[in-house]
């Protein structure tokens, strides 16, 4: 009766550490597998810059934000879809 105490006492002792030892593998494999995702995220980016990393490619982004070369002047162009149109109207009137 004593040695079966003994180990109900040495069980209910052990059975929070284990359990947290448990809980922290199971921790540990999903920040494994999250950082393993990340990984494989941050590969495709690095290829996608440096497919998009040339210098023109660089140069017509730039372009699109509306971003100058120093010394350059921007010119803000309004009205390009109306023009089109109107473009359009007289080549098919033709």
């Amino acid at each position: 009766m004593l040695l079966l105490g003994g180990l109900a006492l040495a069980a209910a002792l052990y059975y929070r550490p284990v359990h947290a030892y448990l809980r922290a593998q199971e921790a540990l494999a999903q920040r494994s597998a999250e950082v393993r995702k990340l990984g494989a995220e941050k590969q495709a980016l690095e290829r996608r810059l440096g497919v998009g990393a040339s210098g023109a490619t660089l140069v017509r982004r730039a372009r699109r934000l509306g971003l100058v070369k120093p010394g350059e002047r921007l010119f803000i162009v309004k009205g390009i879809a109306g023009w089109r149109r109107a473009r359009q109207a007289v080549t098919h009137a033709r």
